[in-house]
């Protein structure tokens, strides 16, 4: 393979830069806009930042930049029309979804740093509740809307995240290929390696690699157990692969249980061990912060 030289000023191809050395995501959004004081409740959760406080957004997403990341996500984690519904604003999924985008892209300008943009498309209903996923007709047409969309406002990439079952991992990460746009799917774990849903992640990953994604990635998962995922992802895939963990985890209580994985350098030691099991893709999920990214940078030089 011919190296590429990934300090060039003269910015890559996503597809070139994904296989050139380990491409370092950023952290979280929901979870940074909650510890600046953004107010996410329920129902528009992070969304609610796209319109109330879009400096602070603007701010993390420089924050991450200048921590060391190379792809940023876009606030569209709650962007879906059926997500803002409750909050009456389903008309404006699309207004929020490019203005999101906007400020994602006014970051990287500002930074000056060489970095791309992920659009973000999330489950339709709650991330841990597998039993709520719509039936396969509004799944089609939902997830195709929003890659759609995503597409048109100009990401570099579209992130299929935090899946929870594989029958809305096919569906989204359908739609975001059929774009055209190079496409990461990534889905969400519980501890016992199996999708919330209850397949198996090797069940997962032949699925979603037929449909051929650019990469294949766990994200959502505590961070000093995703290797067990990922280690079974990479024998199950070809194709370059990818983590992004939560410092913690809830447990049967729903309460939330921090581990090690709150110091950034306890954090980045567990990315180098997703690294040694054929990580190319590493970031932060909940919980993380620029200081994660941080520590990831310093572990991952460029």
């Amino acid at each position: 393979m011919t190296s590429i030289d990934i300090k060039s000023k003269e910015r890559l191809d996503f597809r070139q830069r994904l296989h050139a050395g380990v491409l370092l995501l950023d952290g979280a959004t929901g979870t940074e806009l909650d510890r600046r004081g953004v107010n996410i409740s329920l129902p528009l959760w992070s969304a609610r930042a796209i319109l109330d406080a879009p400096d602070t957004l603007l701010q993390i997403h420089l924050d991450y930049l200048h921590a060391g990341a190379e792809l940023i996500t876009t606030n569209t984690f709650r962007t879906h029309r059926r997500n803002l519904q409750p909050a009456g604003l389903r008309e404006k999924s699309q207004d929020l979804t490019r203005r999101a985008v906007e400020i994602a892209r006014q970051a990287i300008e500002e930074s000056g740093v060489h970095a791309y943009v992920a659009g973000s498309i999330s489950p339709l209903e709650d991330s841990y509740s597998p039993q709520r996923t719509p039936p396969d007709a509004a799944l089609k047409i939902e997830h195709s809307d929003m890659a759609d969309c995503l597409a048109e406002c100009g990401v570099d990439v579209i992130l299929v995240e935090t899946m929870n079952t594989l029958r809305e991992a096919m569906a989204a990460t359908r739609s975001a290929v059929a774009t055209g746009r190079p496409t990461l799917a990534s889905v969400v774990c519980g501890r016992d390696g199996r999708l919330l849903s209850g397949e198996p992640i090797s069940v997962a990953a032949k699925e979603l690699t037929a449909l051929q994604p650019d990469a294949l990635l766990i994200n959502c998962a505590p961070a000093p157990v995703l290797h067990r995922s990922l280690t079974s992802l990479r024998a199950n895939t070809s194709l370059p692969i990818g983590a992004y963990g939560n410092v913690g985890f809830r447990d049967e209580n729903g309460s939330w249980i921090q581990t090690d994985a709150v110091q950034p350098a306890a954090y980045a030691a567990y990315a180098c061990r997703w690294s040694t099991a054929g990580a190319k893709l590493i970031g932060g999920c909940c919980g993380t912060s620029p200081a994660h990214i941080a520590a990831l940078r310093k572990a991952f030089p460029r």
